[in-house]
């Protein structure tokens, strides 16, 4: 990640009008006379040699132990008398040494040997300077604190070559076989050093920075054993706030270097007003720039972290069992950290899950919303559908919801449901909209696709409460993670289309009563017989449907749903489990499929425009006989022609009317079979439909 703005503290004044107390004094380019002025750890036997001489007047005996004193000097970043440091302009973090002219060549090839390994020093020097500030982050206060230490080990053998040529036992080229060393090291870590300045790295970038460099010295074990050492060493704050987070589910990240990010304006208060999975997805969520050791691990320890959130939120206070072994303080090729955080996911999720499964009773609320929504025990909707029935038929702005939910209430009360405890939880909705309208609320990439190919089904004109009546559930945190808002818009979607089929069943059922009240009249051969047979058909189509989609898609899928929950070994195989579960009854019960449900509805409309035109067919119907029985009994014979006229052009109009219904239904359910066989190649589940349907058109 780069640097962000964070607030941080500042870094205290004086750092800048005081560098005596930082050390910046030693790196300030200063005129030879001043700094010769100043200068005071020279060796004593050239203190009274005369500066304004060009080295190139000494002996080359002198020069060389001139030399040495220099570059000593230089090594720790100080200037010496033939020896300056220069700032590149346009570049104020890079210096270049350079030596006197008059220098005797041999010496100054040497000489020029040593000053990479100057500027180096000087470049760590004051990067740890730099980056020693609070607003750089934790990661950079531990490389630099390891830098830091690393250039004490490097002053020290500085110091040690200093007292050998203060003994008389250094040569130049003694100097050049010491440093040889240190080369190597000190400038693979002053390109990482350019590299993260020059990018203001800091968190996660700084440590993947030290292991692609690291990885790239594969051919120096030295240099690649520093490196690896350093990037041990800058981990070691950020493997402190992965611990926090995977032990105990808390950010402890003051400069925002940790790779989750949280989210503080979602609050769990606000699942009262949107139970959706927004405050599970949202809240902590993965940045970018995650450290190349954990990128292949980084949702084991989101979801672990979120998962301890959660038991807390819930007013339990859980925290993984911390031992001496369990410590995340180090990372390296053994792989222990990934047993460690394997170790605490595995804690927090079988945690999590037997308190929502214990506690919060996760199956028994799936199995309420199965009899409920899936209409597994439909006797509460018998019930209500009668009393209800009049509130269901008006238009959609006329509806009243709190009329509906006390009737609801009431048929809940009075039926087998309220034994149920969480039948209260039941609550009822007018949805604004059909049903093909409302599967484009939900999100699924597929569903949008659907909604896109079935769009030019209309939308009917007169909405009625039947179209659009709607059961919801209440869910509590911690069960909205399992059962989300999304999730219910599935539950609906299914129990409106349920609602439908056994609305028209019902509406069928009555027509079909009707009939058989008036099979004891003679009616063979007449429009009655006829309508009589139409019913049936009908009938038998809405019921195989029915039976379909209750015995053949919601009970089958919901039992292997069911066993899949028992087995699962974390909260997210339920959600997983459960939006699988919900996703296939979605598409065996058609509601993806939108040529099919566009036949479908099709044929529920003509059964219920059927339905509702049974009771004119039949009392047309019914006058023939009495009128005989009049025409019989009564004087006035003369006007039996003129009745009889009346009579079969009634009859003729409700059998033509009869006849429109059966082509209508035949022609739909002929077209609704080969759509059907050919999905099934595809769509195995839909062979039994097949069936079902092929069949009623056989008994044709």
């Amino acid at each position: 990640m780069d640097l962000t703005t964070t607030s941080s503290p500042s870094t205290p004044r004086w750092n800048v009008e005081r560098p005596f107390l930082t050390g910046r004094f030693h790196q300030e380019t200063k005129a030879m006379s001043r700094f010769a002025e100043a200068k005071g750890f020279s060796v004593e036997s050239f203190s009274g040699a005369g500066l304004d001489k060009a080295i190139g007047c000494f002996d080359a005996a002198v020069q060389e132990l001139i030399v040495i004193d220099d570059l000593l000097s230089a090594m720790v970043g100080i200037e010496g008398r033939y020896i300056s440091i220069k700032r590149v302009r346009g570049k104020e973090d890079h210096v270049i040494f350079l030596v006197d002219p008059s220098m005797d060549l041999a010496l100054q090839e040497l000489a020029k040997k040593i000053f990479p390994l100057c500027e180096s020093f000087l470049m760590i020097n004051q990067f740890v300077e730099s980056r020693s500030q609070f607003k750089n982050g934790l990661v950079n206060h531990a490389f630099a604190a390891a830098l830091r230490a690393l250039l004490l080990d490097y002053q020290a053998m500085v110091a040690q070559l200093e007292h050998q040529f203060q003994l008389g036992r250094l040569s130049i080229q003694g100097l050049w076989f010491y440093c040889q060393p240190m080369m190597a090291s000190m400038q693979a870590l002053s390109t990482v050093i350019q590299k993260a300045s020059a990018n203001n790295f800091a968190g996660s970038a700084v440590l993947n920075l030290l292991q692609s460099q690291a990885k790239a010295m594969a051919g120096d074990s030295a240099v690649r054993s520093l490196l690896e050492k350093m990037a041990q060493c800058a981990s070691n704050a950020y493997l402190g706030i992965l611990e926090r987070w995977v032990y105990e589910g808390v950010i402890d990240d003051p400069y925002g270097e940790f790779f989750i990010a949280e989210n503080k304006s979602l609050q769990k208060e606000s699942l009262t007003q949107d139970y959706d999975a927004k405050y599970w997805r949202q809240r902590y969520s993965l940045k970018d720039g995650i450290p190349s050791f954990l990128a292949n691990i980084a949702g084991t320890i989101l979801t672990t972290g979120k998962y301890l959130n959660v038991m807390r939120e819930c007013g339990h206070t859980v925290q993984v069992p911390v031992s001496e072994n369990s410590k995340l303080m180090s990372f390296g090729s053994n792989h222990h950290y990934l047993e460690c955080i394997k170790a605490a996911y595995d804690f927090a999720s079988s945690e999590l899950l037997n308190l929502i499964k214990e506690k919060y009773d996760l199956i028994g609320k799936l199995r309420s919303i199965k009899h409920y929504l899936l209409l597994d025990q439909g006797d509460f909707l018998v019930h209500f559908m009668d009393i209800a029935r009049d509130e269901l038929t008006k238009k959609l702005d006329d509806i009243s919801v709190e009329k509906l939910q006390s009737l609801l209430d009431l048929a809940l009360r009075t039926t087998a449901a309220a034994a149920d405890p969480c039948h209260e939880d039941l609550t009822c909705c007018v949805e604004r909209s059909s049903l093909l309208k409302r599967l484009g609320t939900l999100k699924d990439p597929e569903v949008i696709r659907t909604v896109a190919e079935g769009n030019d089904l209309e939308e009917p004109m007169n909405i009625t409460g039947l179209e659009t009546f709607s059961l919801s559930y209440k869910v509590q945190w911690p069960l909205s993670i399992v059962i989300s808002r999304k999730a219910l818009r599935k539950y609906q979607l299914i129990f409106r289309f349920l609602f439908r089929c056994k609305h028209v069943d019902r509406q069928l059922c009555g027509a079909w009563q009707v009939h058989q009240g008036v099979r004891a009249l003679n009616m063979r051969g007449t429009a009655i017989s006829r309508s009589s047979l139409l019913c049936r058909s009908m009938l038998k189509f809405i019921n195989s449907l029915l039976h379909y989609l209750t015995f053949e898609v919601l009970e089958p899928n919901w039992h292997i749903m069911h066993n899949r929950l028992q087995t699962a070994k974390s909260i997210d195989e339920v959600v997983q489990h459960h939006d699988f579960f919900l996703d296939k009854c979605l598409r065996e019960c058609l509601l993806l499929l939108p040529e099919l449900l566009k036949k479908v509805e099709r044929l529920k409309s003509l059964c219920l425009q059927y339905a509702a035109a049974t009771q004119w067919l039949i009392s047309s119907s019914i006058d023939i006989p009495k009128l005989d029985e009049l025409s019989d009994g009564s004087v006035g014979n003369s006007k039996s022609p003129s009745r009889a006229v009346k009579l079969t052009s009634r009859n003729a109009a409700v059998t033509d009317s009869i006849l429109k219904f059966e082509r209508e239904f035949n022609a739909e359910l002929q077209s609704l079979g080969p759509i059907l066989s050919s999905s099934s190649q595809a769509e195995p589940y839909l062979t039994h439909l097949a069936q079902w349907i092929l069949g009623v058109g056989k008994d044709q």
